[in-house]
């Protein structure tokens, strides 16, 4: 039997379905190269991942009934540790609290009828309690593009196994933006359905009339046809609810959409995330959307009831038999959260419902001038020094954008929206109220398109499959032969091959400092180009050949940036990066990045494909390969 040997990352699902329906690729070896990948779990991933021999049963199923019998047809996707698989241990990051079930969630079995093959069971925070993936004694998750950085909690690994391409999609919670917040800290997508649409038996509660379970996944068009699959009403969970349609699909006509008044908006000292959500909002103006600007105070009120209100106590009734006798296994601030349940009396349960259905009719009234809103994801993000400094405030912080939703019984998508100057992701959600999700994952998808980020950690290029005019609507570059053959005085033009292209991690470093793109082109046919070792962002290195050695024209843009703003731009580039003299096609010599040749005496040639967009294109294409 063939053996796949390595697995540089998976991607979306209709790339993987593709490679099984060429033949290139199928899921028993598939499941073989992602077991020997996630042997090395140095970010704290993983609580537990099934054997070898359980994932080949699985995915031997699948191929014993076929492409045709299942949408989800060998799938690998990932599970948070409070949500069941058969046979495997729940922990909810609580070793003490573990129990192994018999039956899987109602969620999971549908995702494995389906075809999907479940890799073992996620990091985090534990019993879902927290914003930010380090409240776990198994180690605090680390992000995806910065391992000094939170991951994003409560559904931290799941996040993160998805963003690194150890799996194509993944199941969070999400109670008060467990499933929000750390998509947004991993560039992926996060959706939080209408409350009852996936069915929660089998989840270990938080808030159980409240909770969600969530999907991560590396597009909106994936997550709707995970919804597809996962959906359904259980008449064993006593929250589940019928889907309703809705009437009609603002992504494809102007829309209107609500922003916090600018008095309210909160980023905590956090520039780049103003700058970002600033472009955000422009990015849906460009797409037709109207915006509005809208007073927010009901909404961040109602946030406030989650924790400084009674719904305090449903946590402690998740847990009761167990907290009351075994407090000691739970960590804090955990157990100090739980614990303050103790201040609560029946009479102020009735007193907050009736506070939250009065700030309710207060939001409702606002959703009659606006089609959907928008808000960022998280305000900020935080390294997990800070957090472990301070849990208990930076964690409320996170929760800013996103602790009202399920109160107010709202569904809700992040999608990506850009990256810091730092190369740290940023995030945006898109909520509207219940019953309006394909709404929101059609105009996630259009946003998706009009970004072209990359998708996740691993570098894959996004797919069009939300095809639209304002999608696809960007503004033209122009060639730069027919612009002035140079820049102005006060202007300086350098050329990029790498990750500060257009929709690329670093692009954002260009943009802040009010770069403008000129030109799509490329170099003279002297150029060698190398794809260097190291953490993501993942960089190439450009060098310039020898007369005696073959050389290749190589894919750049040329971007103009103010002169003002060009030395602090270069000293940020990190060795073995420099910025020296580009021929460009047509002759033009511009300033440009090129690498030091010793730094790529053993990094890979990928000159062949033209350029990094195509070596990302082909990494897109084939993930996993043989050797």
């Amino acid at each position: 039997m063939d053996k796949l040997l390595s697995l540089e990352s998976l991607d979306d699902i209709p790339s993987l379905l593709q490679c099984y329906a060429s033949g290139e690729l199928t899921p028993s070896r598939m499941v073989e190269a992602v077991h020997a990948e996630i042997r090395e779990d140095s970010d704290h991933v993983w609580i537990y991942t099934l054997p070898l021999e359980s994932l080949r049963q699985y995915a031997l199923a699948a191929e014993e009934k076929g492409m045709a019998a299942l949408p989800l047809y060998g799938i690998p996707f990932a599970i948070k540790d409070n949500i069941d698989l058969a046979g495997v241990p729940t922990t909810a990051a609580c070793p003490a609290f573990a129990y192994t079930p018999q039956r899987s969630a109602t969620v999971v079995q549908r995702l494995i009828d389906a075809g999907a093959i479940p890799i073992g069971k996620t990091n985090l925070d534990q019993f879902a309690t927290g914003l930010n993936g380090t409240r776990s004694p198994y180690g605090a998750c680390r992000n995806a593009f910065n391992p000094e950085y939170i991951s994003g909690g409560s559904s931290s690994g799941s996040a993160v196994a998805l963003a690194k391409g150890l799996v194509c999609f993944s199941l969070g919670t999400d109670t008060a933006g467990s499933g929000r917040v750390p998509a947004a800290f991993n560039n992926l997508i996060g959706y939080k359905p209408t409350r009852g649409w996936l069915s929660t038996r089998g989840v270990v509660p938080a808030c159980r009339s409240l909770d969600c379970v969530s999907i991560f996944a590396l597009t909106a068009a994936d997550a709707e046809r995970l919804l597809e699959v996962a959906a359904g009403y259980d008449a064993e969970d006593i929250y589940s609810r019928q889907r309703k349609g809705s009437d009609n699909d603002f992504s494809l006509q102007r829309f209107r959409f609500g922003v916090p008044r600018q008095q309210q908006l909160q980023f905590f000292g956090n520039n780049e995330s103003e700058r970002l959500f600033t472009e955000a909002v422009a990015k849906l103006q460009a797409l037709g959307g109207e915006a509005i600007e809208i007073d927010f105070t009901p909404f961040q009120e109602a946030a406030r009831l989650l924790y400084d209100g009674p719904w305090v106590a449903e946590r402690y009734a998740a847990i009761q038999q167990f907290f009351d006798v075994h407090s000691d296994q739970v960590i804090p601030p955990v157990r100090e959260i739980i614990a303050g349940a103790h201040r609560y009396f029946a009479a102020d349960a009735y007193n907050g419902l009736y506070r939250l259905h009065a700030l309710k009719r207060r939001a409702d009234y606002i959703w009659t001038d606006m089609d959907c809103l928008l808000t960022p994801t998280a305000g900020t993000i935080y390294t997990i020094e800070a957090m472990q400094e301070d849990p208990v405030r930076l964690n409320a912080n996170l929760g800013y954008y996103t602790n009202f939703m399920n109160l107010l019984d709202y569904a809700a998508v992040a999608v990506p929206a850009g990256f810091q100057n730092d190369g740290l992701p940023f995030g945006i959600t898109l909520a509207a109220p219940a019953h309006q999700d394909e709404r929101l994952l059609h105009l996630a998808g259009c946003i998706q398109q009009a970004y072209g980020l990359s998708l996740g950690a691993a570098g894959v290029p996004v797919r069009n499959e939300y095809p639209s005019e304002k999608a696809s609507s960007q503004v033209p570059t122009q060639d730069l032969q027919s612009s002035s053959s140079s820049a102005p005085s006060d202007q300086v033009r350098v050329a990029v091959c790498g990750a500060h292209l257009s929709g690329l991690p670093l692009n954002g470093q260009l943009t802040s400092r009010n770069g403008r793109l000129m030109a799509s082109t490329t170099t003279s046919s002297d150029y060698k180009l190398y794809a260097l070792p190291g953490e993501p962002p993942k960089r190439p290195g450009m060098v310039r050949v020898d007369r005696n050695e073959q050389g290749v024209a190589i894919e750049v843009e040329v971007w103009e940036l103010p002169v003002r703003e060009f030395g602090s731009f270069v000293a940020g580039i990190p060795a073995p990066l420099g910025i020296g003299t580009i021929t460009l096609a047509d002759g033009t010599a511009v300033q440009g990045f090129l690498c030091e040749r010793y730094a790529v005496a053993d990094a890979e040639d990928i000159s062949r494909f033209g350029g990094w967009r195509g070596y990302l294109q082909q990494l897109g294409k084939s993930r996993l390969r043989t050797h």
